[in-house]
This record gives C-alpha cells, structure tokens and sequence, in this order.
C-alpha cells in the first residue's frame, strides 16, 4: 500500500516547499545525509529531475505524486504492464531478475534513479523486478502522462534517456563481474554503489541477502566481511553494515565500482567494457 506525502512541487517560484519526511520505521542512520552530491533543487533529491529546467519541472509537476515507499513493496514486475514511473527520492531499490525460483541482482537504484524509465525509452514490457529493499520516498507519474510530457520537453527525455544508458551499463557490467571478479572485490563494489544510491554509510543487509542476490556462497561472505571488519573497513552489527573506511573499500573494489559509478555521473555515452586487471 502506497502512503501520500504533501505535494512537494507545489511552489516552484521559490516560495515554501513542503519536503516528505523519512518513513518512521527508517532507521535514524539512514535518514542522514551520508554522502549525498549536492543537488540543484532544493525540493527535489532525485538527481534527474533536479537536472531538467525549472520550466520542464512545472510541466511534469502537475503529473506528480508524491508517495512513501515501504520496505519490500515491489515497485515492478516482469512482463508486466506499468502504469507510473518512480523518481526515487530517497530508499534503495533492489533491481533483479527472478527465474526458476532463483534471483540475482542487476543493479541497485537509489535517488541519482527512476524504476520503469527504460520503458519509455525501448517500448517493452520490463523484464526485471524492482523490490524496495530499504524503505523511502519518490515522486511517480503515470506513464502516459510522462509520455506526453516527453514528447513536447525534448530535455526530459534527454536526462531519462541518460539515466536509462547508465543503468544499462550497470547491469550489463555486473553480469560481467559475476564473472570475471573474486568475492572479496565483488563484496566491496556492491557495498560502494549501495553506499553511493542510498546516500548513506549505513547499509540495512544481511549476509543471507548477500549471499542470495551476488550469487555467492553464505560462508564466504561472512568470511569476507569478516576480514574487512578486522581490517578496519566496516562495522557489523545484527542487520546493519556501517561503512568505516570508504576511501580503503573503493580500493578493495574491482574496476566496476568506477565504471558504473562514472556512468551516473556523466551524461556521455556509458560503453560496457571490463578491465582484465580488474
């Protein structure tokens, strides 16, 4: 069930501008700023919409709806017909293809991000499932109407089209990781983009999680964790992973971590590609 927040695209003139709060179940930690980019719009966090111009904005802001987004709420389905869009705001959501029982994860979306914006860009139905693994907030738009919008605000398109190019990239580059890189520097670069899509240090995941969406064996992920505990990395503790050293883990990551994180940051082309030194 989706929870309304107040319309925070009410004044875009500059006046007061009612911002959704975090969820109440969300912990403390999580609700800070972490490592958040400053962003362009102070009544926006999502990064694409703080992109597009003030006037695209006040075109889609009458299509938008704010709305809470809880833990394990599945925002997307596999072949399965949208009817809105999600700019996160704030949350993470788990990007994954499910088959025969299993899941893998693909790609991680926090507020740099939109779930369902390839549909407006290829035309099919989604073939991933996107699940909410720590509860937050977004703006949604039904589909048609952000169509609509598209076709007549040429710069919306272009800021989803470069959004849609990165995540492309993203998912592409983690099959390729899955294969190529060790636990250890797999570990480390999914924590980091965890990190830079929640916009915190503070991540809410379990070894079991780990385990089950990185397609590694539970042992030795604890193993791993373990050894970055020891070596100053990180703090555990039950449910919780906090981030001690970033710096030190970034090092620790395979040559994905910066690909993918580079795609996000820039609006050039996003080529998949793999570094054999990794």
């Amino acid at each position: 069930m989706i929870d309304h927040v107040p319309n925070v695209l009410q004044a875009l003139d500059g006046s007061a501008v009612a911002v959704p709060q975090p969820p109440p179940d969300m912990p403390r930690a999580l609700q800070g700023p972490g490592t958040a980019r400053p962003n362009t719009r102070r009544f926006v966090k999502n990064e694409i919409l703080a992109r597009i111009s003030l006037q695209d904005l006040a075109a889609m802001g009458e299509f938008l709806e704010p709305v809470v987004l809880r833990e394990h709420m599945v925002l997307q389905e596999p072949k399965k017909q949208l009817d809105h869009i999600y700019f996160i705001e704030s949350g993470l959501v788990s990007l994954r293809i499910v088959a025969a029982g299993a899941i893998l994860e693909t790609a991680v979306i926090g507020n740099r991000g939109a779930v369902g914006a390839s549909l407006l860009v290829g035309g099919h139905l989604p073939t991933h499932q996107c699940v909410m693994l720590v509860p937050g907030s977004a703006h949604r738009i039904r589909v048609e109407d952000l169509r609509h919008v598209m076709r007549e605000r040429p710069g919306i398109r272009e800021n989803v089209s470069a959004f849609v190019q990165a995540l492309s990239m993203h998912c592409a580059q983690t099959g390729l990781c899955g294969v190529r890189h060790d636990r250890e520097k797999r570990l480390a670069c999914w924590l980091c983009l965890a990190s830079d899509a929640l916009a915190a240090d503070v991540l809410p995941v379990t070894h079991d999680y780990l385990s089950s969406l990185l397609g590694l064996r539970r042992p030795g992920v604890t193993e791993t964790l373990i050894r970055f505990e020891e070596q100053g990395l990180i703090h555990k503790t039950r449910g919780l992973l906090r981030i001690e050293e970033r710096t030190f883990l970034e090092q620790k990551a395979c040559s994905c971590y910066k690909l993918i994180s580079g795609a996000y940051l820039s609006n050039e082309p996003a080529v998949c590609t793999m570094d054999l030194a990794g």
